[in-house]
């Protein structure tokens, strides 16, 4: 005896369209921008600790022009420093650099969390996460990365504390006169809209700041406002 089939029951799933829209804005610097970007060497120290690697003790002569060279983020690449380069030979490498057009970067999402962190600060969210999922800070031609606009950066001397307490100095770029152009995208039917969000970026130049010794960190560094004459609804 044949047994019936059991209907296969179709079920129509309705996808909704995620709507977003970009706008471009730009931030402008209100006091120095500091950076520190990990360099390469530090980088493999750190990898060939995790790997279990012996680690050299030799002690390596501070070279300031070289770690101020390093402490950037070079859109179109670190320049080559020789080993065993004097602190003239890497002032004329980055001189060199500069004369050719050298572009240097920033992170673009330091700029989101100084946002998040300041809305937070001011109970604007509930959390530092809230505002995750609900808009994104790219670069203009690079999406992890927004360039600086600004003068040559300058080299920068600072007493640190590391670990342990010890004593040390850091060389790192200061950006002075700056001001930055990134793209922001938002959820148009989010819960946020496109002017608390922008308020929220705008307060995170207040609040926390970009970069070293920002105001986030007790320092007085990376302040920012957004150039408001440049936004279009």
């Amino acid at each position: 005896m044949a047994t019936k089939k059991s209907e296969v029951k179709v079920e129509t799933i309705v996808i909704n369209p995620i709507e977003t829209r970009e706008v471009e804005i730009t931030i402008v610097g209100r006091s120095p921008l500091i950076v520190h970007a990990w360099s390469e060497k530090a980088k493999k120290e750190m990898l060939d600790g995790q790997q279990g690697k012996k680690v050299g003790k030799q002690r390596e002569f501070k070279n300031p022009v070289k770690d101020f060279i390093e402490s950037m983020y070079w859109l179109d690449g670190t320049p080559k420093i020789p080993e065993g380069a004097t602190e003239e030979d890497c002032v004329k490498i980055f001189d060199d650099a500069v004369a050719k057009g050298a572009r240097f970067g920033f992170p673009a999402v330091a700029i989101k969390a100084a946002a998040s962190g300041a809305a937070y600060r001011q109970k604007i969210t509930a959390s530092m996460t809230q505002p995750n999922g609900a808009f994104y800070v790219w670069g203009v031609n690079n999406p992890e990365m927004v360039e600086i606009i600004s003068d040559p950066p300058v080299m920068r001397e600072d007493m640190v504390r590391i670990a342990g307490g010890k004593a040390d100095i850091r060389y790192r770029g200061e950006f002075r006169n700056w001001k930055i152009r990134c793209k922001v995208e938002y959820l148009t039917n989010g819960v946020f809209s496109l002017e608390s969000i922008l308020n929220m970026i705008n307060l995170g130049g207040f609040c926390c700041g970009l970069g070293e010794w920002r105001a986030e960190k007790g320092g007085l560094s990376g302040a920012y406002r957004i150039e408001t004459s440049d936004i279009t609804k």
